[in-house]
């Protein structure tokens, strides 16, 4: 560990390099030239990397990468065979950003737009099966592959990536997630999320001349509001936030359609299928009549919960991180990640393997350059740590 700690401060500068090279890269997920252009960026480092590079071409969305290291094996290869790696590249940040929030180093952190979500985390995969290479740990000969798949929608819920992580996940053995830290920590549990709109349609009506012929889809909307609000059971970790809201067309105008827009967050799997029903029963109140409600939506990312297998890799990485004298905790969030993908499959999966920083999603995002050394050397150990299991 020492000697990788070593590697991992020697090969900093350039691994800085490469996260501002991407920072400055502006990648909003709903730009598709914007992420394809930074996706560009991280192909062509790979392959200086000796890496075999597969683009996932998308239409609408960014293109995917799918970048293999080491031996180069079959899909049907056995269980300790390879490992994979979750990154993503898209932001929650417009092009321009970079005008008001440039990219900097700044009282021993580094500042910018994704720098904590993600591209530092990405830069710290990098740099970490470099460091894997020069120590001729990670070759062609090793009998073992990591796979780095990089996404360009995972920050509005890997519409066309989820499909990708889940196939290369089954050819795995193990996940590791590419995201910021919860504090100091590693996450070892997630929520789920699902997103839900729901509509209402009233009749319409003069306010003042024929207010009693009306039915306000704003009142009724109101209602279920109420209702669906009293669904969250923080103890159990459900939480329901209708966080937008629409509705009428003129304050004198007894409205005839509303809507509200719901996010759920759920800690059990098996509480996913229970709220969507919930929500599909959604009806018009006692009080509603002549009004209709329709539900769309459902889970978008079902719960990271803490199993055996993932509990089983953060201890290896409390060991590894030990010999660092380094005390490493962990923990849950609210948050998803793709890792929740993977998971869900079974397959034992350790979340929150990037640097340490705070203001993710906020102006003042950055990273702790203290924190990106040690932890890119407990990437590396762990991934030596999957190489040296027996086939």
């Amino acid at each position: 560990m020492r000697a990788l700690l070593a590697g991992a401060r020697r090969l900093q500068p350039d691994l800085l390099a490469l996260a501002r090279t991407l920072i400055r890269s502006e990648s909003p997920s709903d730009d598709k030239a914007a992420v394809d252009a930074c996706m560009a960026i991280a192909a062509e480092h790979a392959r200086s990397l000796g890496a075999r590079v597969r683009v996932h071409r998308q239409r609408t969305q960014g293109n995917l990468l799918e970048i293999r290291f080491g031996a180069r094996l079959p899909a049907a290869t056995g269980s300790f065979a390879r490992t994979l790696l979750l990154g993503h590249l898209d932001t929650v940040w417009p092009v321009g950003t970079l005008l008001t929030m440039p990219c900097r180093i700044a009282d021993g952190r580094l500042h910018g737009p994704g720098a904590l979500d993600m591209k530092t985390g990405v830069a710290m995969a990098f740099t970490a099966v470099q460091m894997l290479q020069e120590a001729s740990i990670l070759t062609r000969s090793c009998g073992h592959e990591v796979v780095l798949l990089l996404v360009s929608e995972e920050e509005i819920g890997s519409p066309v990536s989820r499909s990708v992580t889940e196939s290369l996940a089954l050819e795995s053995s193990a996940v590791f997630v590419l995201e910021p830290a919860q504090g100091l920590a590693l996450k070892t549990a997630r929520k789920g999320t699902g997103n839900f709109r729901i509509e209402v349609q009233g009749r319409a009506a003069h306010s003042g001349v024929d207010f009693a012929s009306g039915r306000s889809a704003i009142r009724e909307l109101a209602r279920l509001i109420g209702q669906v609000s009293a669904w969250s059971d923080p103890a159990r970790g459900t939480t329901v936030n209708v966080g937008l809201i629409g509705g009428g067309s003129r304050s004198n105008i007894v409205a005839d359609h509303a809507w509200a827009e719901v996010d759920l967050r759920i800690a059990r799997r098996a509480d996913g299928p229970r709220m969507e029903r919930r929500f599909a029963a959604l009806a018009p109140t006692r009080l509603g009549q002549g009004c209709s409600v329709a539900v769309t939506g459902g889970i978008n990312r079902p719960p990271m919960e803490r199993t055996r297998g993932t509990v089983k890799l953060f201890r290896l990485a409390q060991r590894l991180a030990a010999q660092l004298d380094w005390s490493l905790d962990e923990a849950s969030t609210g948050g998803a990640s793709d890792g929740n993908f993977t998971s869900a499959l079974g397959l034992p999966t350790l979340d929150g393997l990037g640097p340490v920083g705070q203001g993710a999603h906020a102006p003042h995002e950055s990273v702790s350059l203290d924190s990106i050394a040690p932890r890119t050397a407990l990437l590396a150990a762990l991934l030596a740590s999957r190489i040296a299991q027996p086939l």
